[in-house]
């Protein structure tokens, strides 16, 4: 065995220690990893560069030689590959710990999210060509964590609960002043405006995503009381009665929470209520990946609460409500890659097969964070003076249950995704 090779296997079998993962070098050199349990992965280096580059930058590289082409899995898939990769003893291979803080120490520089590189980090994901989301997301097109109240629920069932659940803790009534911030393809505000009557104001940093957003309001005759600005939340005037932000906060940059918290505060009502909605850390503060800043969501952090809660006390803005949605986003990505993977033919056409594995990827290793690793979900509400919302939860059953039945009346025909 050549002296790249044995090298290989000495650190890869220090990291590896559950499950089990044979390695094919490129020089043919066989070895496995692992205590043997679980389902085996087989996996195959096709060139030497590819073992130098996971040796000295494994977090960046794994996804890397995957996506050109330079790694391939034989036996298993990526995802199978990462869910025995994520569920090791040690978060990070340990030689490479001083990389992970060397990129802890520079996270603020590459977190440093004003507006202009906002907009341009939001265009580089959300910009791509509208077609791809349709490949695989639900016919509401909702790009953020669902809610599955039962085993049993469709991914659009599943967003739909998502989108009725959070209706429910703004305790919206007719007429209200809503602001979403982060308003995606819309989904949400013209869900709000159209189940409770509320006036809705929704930005957006991409083009693409506010098009397709006024244009729904048009299909659905709710142009009078959905609008849709390309603005940034900072730049928003109100004041409002209710905020709602949905997988927007995860590319504010922890330099910039008090920013947001303080102009949250500013555009609230007094008697307002806001519930925020974003992926969280259990453990303490951490970082980005690093292959997905470089390729997914550039300027893009994932908060722990001990980051998000001072800020808030900060901003004068009182916590009414947590919860922390622990297993719904893994099932929501189990969902979207395997309708993304059932439609691969697609997507090459779109883009190219290059483009596949590095979607494979993204979607793979996201959803392994959640189901091996410490990712959440968390849905804050807050208001600025206390009895604003009643003292017990009860009141959120009690709300959507009374959404259901207005869903029932006037709950619009969806289109498929892709259609």
């Amino acid at each position: 065995m050549r002296s790249m090779d044995r090298l290989l296997r000495f650190f890869l079998s220090q990291f590896i220690r559950r499950g089990s993962v044979t390695f094919t070098t490129s020089s043919g050199a066989t070895f496995t990893c692992g205590d043997g349990t679980g389902r085996p992965v087989s996996v195959r280096f096709l060139t030497a560069e590819a073992q130098r580059h996971l040796l000295l930058d494994p977090e960046l590289a794994i996804g890397e030689i995957y996506t050109d082409g330079d790694f391939i899995v034989e036996n298993g898939s990526i995802a199978d590959l990462l869910a025995i990769a994520l569920n090791q003893p040690d978060m990070v291979p340990r030689w490479s710990r001083v990389r992970w803080w060397l990129r802890y120490l520079i996270r603020h520089w590459q977190q440093f999210n004003p507006p202009e590189r906002s907009k341009r980090n939001v265009a580089s994901h959300y910009d791509l060509d509208g077609r791809l989301y349709r490949l695989f997301l639900d016919a509401d097109m909702q790009y953020s964590c669902a809610y599955f109240e039962t085993p049993e629920s469709t991914l659009d069932d599943a967003q739909l609960a998502k989108k009725r659940h959070l209706a429910a803790k703004l305790l919206v009534k007719p007429d209200h002043r809503l602001l979403d911030i982060g308003s995606g393809w819309g989904g949400l505000g013209l869900y709000l405006a159209g189940m409770t009557g509320a006036k809705v104001t929704g930005v957006t940093l991409s083009e693409e995503q506010l098009g397709v957003s006024n244009a729904r309001a048009g299909e659905l005759n709710l142009t009078g009381r959905a609008e849709f600005r390309l603005q940034d939340y900072r730049e928003t005037p109100g004041p409002f009665d209710r905020i709602v932000s949905v997988g927007m906060f995860e590319h504010v940059g922890v330099d910039y929470y008090d920013t947001y918290f303080k102009r949250c505060a500013e555009l609230l009502a007094d008697d307002g209520v806001m519930v925020l909605h974003s992926i969280g850390r259990s453990e303490g503060p951490g970082i980005t990946n690093p292959w997905i800043a470089k390729y997914i969501f550039p300027g893009g952090y994932i908060p722990a609460l001990s980051e998000v809660l001072p800020a808030i006390e900060r901003a004068g803005l009182l916590v009414n409500d947590v919860e922390v949605l622990r297993l719904h986003y893994a099932e929501t990505l189990k969902a979207w890659r395997e309708r993304f993977l059932a439609r691969r033919e697609e997507a090459a056409k779109l883009y190219d097969e290059r483009f596949v594995r590095m979607w494979e990827f993204y979607l793979a290793s996201s959803e392994m964070s959640f189901r091996k690793q410490s990712m959440m979900v968390f849905q804050i509400q807050l208001s600025k003076r206390q009895g604003v919302v009643p003292i017990t939860r009860d009141y959120i059953a009690r709300e959507e249950q009374r959404l259901r039945e207005a869903e029932a009346t006037k709950r619009p025909v969806l289109r498929l995704a892709g259609e």
